[in-house]
Parts: structure tokens; C-alpha cells; sequence
């Protein structure tokens, strides 16, 4: 076992799930599996076995003699696995039970599970199991909605395996085996066993996916391709980050484990790296934007992580125009999918609503350059942004205003398509809704950002026109967004403007990614940071979405008024670039501080969102009840605020590094070990202000503010 193994080393405390019959959730790669408490997947729940965006499992139902097992406990130490302990209904006047069943899960590419039964009795049981199987090969999305219809499955029993097929799509299906000899029937799977007293009885039970192109290997729980071993090689490659802080150091190693089971590795390309998911359970698949951003908050941990999605985006981009999925030559895509035929989400479906991943497309490109990434990779793809760019000029600004905009192309698409995309996420201080087009205000930070970004690179490579028209449209767009977007009345930046051009001025923590980005004049920042530090938009436990003077503010809402673990993190990496303005650094220690407090509060994983009551009414914070857990984004949120506390600032072409440590006291130590910069590996140990640097080679320069 690997010394970076986190049951080793007690960084990671087991996620216990101690909730009667609640909800399990396991996730790898493009797999995640849906269960209650007895680790049964019932056919009348949204539950299931979920490959590839179709459910390839929809029953899973374990009985002893005819009855439901009782729960006596849940336990998961990774994300991919899971042990359910129970045990057999004590027989009628008896108090006790002597029959306890472990099922021990593995889910990757399939599932596979052991099922071993005990005799703490003094005489010999025989027992009847029975496990009932049914795959309805559900889209994904029905599912989620409740609205799944008939069963496409079909069951058939060859040689000693059940195999379920979808009906609607030939060569797609699942294979159910298992050891021990079972009666194989169309519904499922059953064994008549003999368990002497004082000795076990022991099973293993295979559910393999068959696609178009392969069968799923049986997983086995530990070899060279199971979870466990790829997560433990994926850790031995990554940065270490660790702190004398137990609550922080926990929460970090939560981190590295998640991001580890969200990664996807392309089975058709064995030399591509891979790339991360958005989040689990409903969007294991690449999105542009969340994908972009969690690669970017990721860097210190894993550079490939960007590597493998900005290579994988290039592949989807835009290369005509569809309405139907909103495809635009240059754009970058927002989602693509794997599903059943005929579904929303059938296979080789990608989607390209979305008006910021294609801007965020060129910013971490340019930041990964920064970090050391190959320049060939990075010339590669300079055609991409370019093409990127020109989507922004031409297709992303719809009426030549100088700002991009977006207005669905047809009633199919998504209503709003920045982050916030709720259909009622884009409204005045009224909680008016906008009319599109809609431009937002972080949208113009991030084509800000982008242009200089290219910029960058332009000069790096020799290009010094395409430079000089970088920043000069870079410049013009800061004046005339400061000129449009400010509203001196709220102290804030409009969080967009809607089809009359007219402000619209809810007061909201997109402004608050306007300071990540660099658009926001220094003139305007003190008051914006005032502004953000008012209890209407900081919650105690992290920045409100929307502030709780608006009209539209419900603290339970998705958009108007949660807290979103990646968005504060955004808006603390905002302030720390700020952070020579008044009232900025301690604003940003403070939203730090909050929802590292929110994350103990949740086992050291914060979730997609939470609920954005005051921490002066609830001194903990409140879920949200359909937050993705693990969720991309708000997994990495914590590696980027321990970036910003640190200001690191790689230059790897230029043999630089930049640190300038503002480290909580809370915090203790903060060390990154093995932190790669293109060719140098290097140690960051800091404390407050103060920072040491090991392993730099002697032409650096490191500079330490």
C-alpha cells in the first residue's frame, strides 16, 4: 500500500453515512452508482447503476429468506467504495440477530461487489438469497426529472451470466455473474446456502457494461486497473498539500481524493491525459466551463488536469453553426453526453450553450504556459484560441456593441448561459428578470482576461502585432465595461445589461469575479470591496450569489442568494489581486476562513451549493437539498484558496516564481511538497507572511513579497 495512501497517513477520515435509509452515492470516471443505506437500488427510485449517461442498472435488491436485510452501519473511505453492514431480522420474539451480511462494492467501469454472510450462531443456518436484477437503460436526465417511462431492457440467461440488452440500441447492454454457483433466472440471481456456525459464506457478483465497442473488464478491487490503484498512482504523481491545521489538512486531502475519482481518462486515445468531470452524480462528463475552471483552481495539485481538458475541448470545438445545439465555429462546447439512443442525452450529443467557456478556453491556456506546460502543446492549440477569439468578436457579440452577449437559438436551448444559468438567475434589484440578449459583467472580465491572455503568448512566440491588438482591445474593453456596468447607486458593478443595454443592477458576486479577472478600475475596487464585505453579501460561511437586500433573494434558491464554494474561492483569488486596497486582504481571510468552516461542517467535502442563511442565524451551514457531491469546481475551491493565501505566481518560462504568503493563523504551516514548474520540482513550506522555497534550480529568480 502506498505511503501517500490516505487510510495510511489518517489525512482522509471515512465519509460515514449514518442516515437510516439515505442516499449513497459512489462515482468514478464516467460511472456513478445511486443507493439507500442497505446498498439496494430499487425500481420504483431515481436510483441506479449509471454508465455512460444511461442506467444500466435499475434494480439491485438483496433479500435473505424472502425479507429486507436491517442496516446496522455505512462506511466509505474513497468515493468509488463502499461497505453496507447489516444484518438478517431477528427471528420472530427474538431481540438479537446471528446472521450479519456485508456487501462490499467497487464501482469503475461496472460494479462489482462481495457479498459475504456470517454465522455468530451455535448451529448451522441455511439461508435463501436472493438478488433481483432489472436494467431499464433509462437517459440519465429522465431519471433525474422522475420521468423514466417502460423498461428497454431486455433479460436473457446464456451459460451462467443474465445479460440485460437495450432493446432500442443492439450491442448495448449489461452482463450479471457471480462465483458460488448461483440459479440464474431472468430477474435475477439466487443461491440456497449452508453457512456452518461460527464460519462465513462468500460470494462475488460482477455487473459488466457492454457498449458498441467492448465489454467492462470484471473489476477486481485492487490490480493495476482498479480505482484504488489508479487514484493511489494519480496521488504519487500529484503535489502534496498539507498543513499543521487538522480541519484544513483534511479538507485538502478530501480534495485531492475527489478530483482523483472525477477524472476521466480517454479509452480512445491511451496517450491523451486525462480530463476532469463536472460533478456527481448527474454531470460525469466534460464541461467546458465547469471543467476549464476546475483545472485552472487545480493547477497546484495536477497541471495535466488542464493539459487533457483544454486538448479535449479542442477536439469538440465549434467548427459550423447549428442552432439545434448552438454550435458556432470558435466556440467552445458546454457539455457533451453518452446516452441511450433517442434521449436527451444520446451518444456523441454535444451541446455549445454556454458564453463563457470559450473566452476561460484562452485564459488557461496562457496560465498553463505560465505553469510550465510544453510550448509545442501550447502552439498546438494557439490556432484554437485564435479561433476562440473570433468567436468572441464575431458570433459572441450580437450586435457589435463591443460586449458579448448571448440569446438562445432556440426553445430547446438553456434560457440563461453564464455560470448563474437558472432560468431565473439574471434579474434587477426588483428581482425584475433581464430580456435577453443578456451580456454579463464577469463574461467581459473573462474576454479581458483572454485577450491578454493571448496576448502573452503572442509575445512569447515572436507575434508582436497580434500583441499589440490584444492589448489594445483588452484596454478599450475595461474603459467602455467601467463605463456601462458601473452603478454608483449600489456601489457595485451591474451584474449585466439586458437587450436595451439598460443595467441590470441587482448587487450580486459576479462583481466580485470582475476583480479574479483584472477589469475592475482601482478607482472603483475600495467601494466594490466595501460593498462585497456588507453582511447583505457575506454570509459568514462564504459570498452570497445575490445579496439579501434584492428582491429576488431566497436563501434557498440555486442562484439568488446560495453560496457556491467555487464562486467565494473566485472571489477571494479577486481580492488577494487587489489586495494593496483597503479592506481586500481582510475580506479575503475572512470568506476564507468561513467556508473552510462550512467544508468541516460538511466531513471536509464542500458540496456544489449551499443554502446562504446567515451564520448569525444558523452557526452551521445549511444544505442544499439536489447539491452535487462531489462536485468538480467546489472540490478544487480549496486548492485555490490555499493558492491565493500563498500568492503563488509561477513564470516558468522566465525561471520566476512569485510568492507573497498571507497565510491565516489558523492555518499553522502550509506545505506543498513535489509541486511541479515545467522541468523544476520544488517545496513551498509558508507561515503567515513568511515563505521558503526548497529545490529551485540555481537560475531562478524567486521573489517573495
Amino acid at each position: 500500500m502506498s505511503s501517500r495512501d490516505p487510510e495510511v497517513l489518517g489525512m482522509v477520515s471515512p465519509v460515514i453515512v449514518d442516515s437510516g435509509l439515505g442516499t449513497v452515492t459512489l462515482v468514478e470516471s464516467t460511472t456513478f452508482c445511486i443507493s439507500n443505506g442497505l446498498g439496494d437500488i430499487r425500481c420504483d427510485t431515481p436510483h441506479g447503476l449509471f454508465h455512460c449517461d444511461s442506467r444500466v442498472l435499475s434494480r439491485w435488491e438483496l433479500e435473505v429468506d424472502g425479507r429486507p436485510l436491517e442496516q446496522l452501519a455505512v462506511r466509505s473511505s474513497e468515493p468509488f467504495k463502499a461497505r453496507f453492514v447489516l444484518r438478517r431480522p431477528p427471528a420472530p420474539g427474538l431481540a438479537d440477530s446471528t446472521v450479519l451480511v456485508e456487501r462490499r462494492r467497487l464501482i469503475g467501469d461496472g460494479l462489482t461487489e462481495v457479498l459475504t454472510v456470517w454465522n455468530f450462531g451455535q448451529e448451522d443456518t441455511v439461508l435463501d438469497l436472493a438478488l433481483h436484477v432489472e436494467s431499464d437503460f433509462a437517459d440519465l436526465f429522465a431519471v433525474k426529472e422522475g420521468r423514466w417511462g417502460p423498461s428497454q431492457g431486455e433479460a436473457t440467461v446464456e451459460a451462467d451470466d443474465l445479460v440485460l440488452t437495450d432493446q432500442r440500441q443492439p450491442g448495448r447492454g449489461l452482463t450479471v455473474s457471480a462465483t458460488a454457483e448461483p440459479s440464474v433466472a431472468s430477474d435475477g440471481l439466487c443461491w440456497q446456502v449452508l453457512v456452518p456456525a461460527g464460519k462465513h459464506w462468500q460470494t462475488q457478483l460482477f455487473a459488466q457494461p457492454i457498449d458498441c465497442y467492448r465489454r467492462s473488464p470484471a473489476l477486481s478491487l485492487d490490480t493495476e486497473d482498479s480505482p484504488a490503484h489508479r487514484i493511489r498512482a494519480w496521488r504519487n504523481s500529484a503535489t502534496r498539500l498539507t498543513s499543521s491545521a487538522p480541519i484544513l489538512n483534511h479538507v485538502l486531502q478530501r480534495s485531492e481524493t475527489d478530483l482523483g475519482s472525477l477524472r476521466i481518462d480517454d479509452v480512445t486515445d491511451e496517450d491523451s491525459p486525462a480530463y476532469v468531470a463536472a460533478g456527481a452524480p448527474w454531470f460525469m462528463t466534460l464541461f467546458g466551463r465547469d471543467s476549464l475552471l476546475t483545472s485552472w483552481m487545480a493547477l497546484p495539485l495536477d497541471r495535466g488536469l488542464a493539459v487533457g481538458t483544454l486538448r479535449e475541448l479542442s477536439r469538440t470545438q465549434g467548427r459550423q453553426t447549428n442552432p439545434l445545439t448552438e454550435e458556432q465555429p470558435g466556440r467552445i462546447m458546454h457539455e457533451i453526453r453518452h446516452g441511450p439512443a433517442g434521449g436527451p442525452t444520446s451518444a456523441g450529443t454535444v451541446y455549445y450553450g454556454t458564453v463563457d467557456a470559450t473566452p476561460l478556453f484562452v485564459m488557461l491556456l496562457a496560465e498553463c504556459w505560465r505553469w510550465g506546460t510544453d510550448a509545442t502543446f501550447i502552439e498546438e492549440l494557439l490556432p484554437a484560441a485564435d479561433a476562440a477569439l473570433d468567436w468572441i468578436e464575431r458570433d459572441g457579440d450580437l450586435d457589435g456593441d463591443g460586449f458579448v452577449e448571448y440569446r438562445r437559438k432556440t426553445d430547446r436551448g438553456l434560457a440563461n448561459q453564464g455560470w448563474k444559468d437558472s432560468f431565473d438567475a439574471i434579474n434587477d434589484a426588483e428581482g425584475n428578470l433581464a430580456d435577453p440578449a443578456i451580456a454579463l459583467a464577469e463574461v467581459q472580465g473573462y474576454v479581458y482576461a483572454a485577450r491578454l491572455a493571448r496576448a502573452e503568448l503572442a509575445e512569447a512566440f515572436g507575434d508582436a502585432e497580434t500583441a499589440g491588438r490584444m492589448r489594445r482591445a483588452a484596454e478599450e474593453l475595461a474603459r467602455r465595461f467601467d463605463e456601462a456596468f458601473w452603478d454608483d447607486e449600489n456601489s457595485c458593478y451591474a451584474i449585466a445589461l439586458d437587450h436595451n443595454k439598460h443595467r441590470v443592477d441587482a448587487v450580486t458576486s459576479n462583481a466580485a469575479q470582475c476583480l479574479w479577472t483584472g477589469i475592475v478600475h482601482e478607482q472603483r475596487a475600495e467601494k466594490l470591496v466595501t460593498q462585497l464585505a456588507d453582511p447583505s453579501m457575506n454570509s459568514g460561511f462564504g459570498l452570497r450569489t445575490l445579496a439579501s437586500t434584492m428582491g429576488a433573494y431566497n436563501p434557498m434558491s440555486y442562484h439568488n442568494g446560495s453560496i457556491w464554494p467555487h464562486d467565494t474561492a473566485i472571489a477571494v483569488a479577486g481580492l488577494q489581486r487587489y489586495r494593496n486596497v483597503p479592506g481586500a486582504g481582510a475580506l479575503a481571510e475572512e470568506l476564507t476562513t468561513g467556508l473552510l468552516d462550512a467544508a468541516a461542517e460538511f466531513s471536509g467535502r464542500l458540496p456544489e451549493l449551499f443554502c446562504g442563511f446567515a451564520r448569525s442565524q444558523f452557526r452551521f451551514p445549511v444544505g442544499y437539498p439536489t447539491s452535487c457531491s462531489p462536485q468538480a469546481w467546489a472540490s478544487a475551491a480549496p486548492l485555490l484558496l490555499v493558492r491565493s493565501a500563498l500568492g503563488l505566481d509561477p513564470m516558468v518560462p522566465q525561471r520566476r516564481l512569485t510568492l507573497t504568503p498571507r497565510i491565516p493563523a489558523a492555518w499553522g504551516t502550509v506545505e506543498l511538497t513535489d509541486l511541479r514548474l515545467g522541468p523544476a520540482t520544488v517545496t513551498i513550506t509558508a507561515e503567515r507572511d513568511t515563505a521558503q522555497v526548497r529545490g529551485l534550480p540555481d537560475d531562478w529568480r524567486l521573489q517573495i513579497n
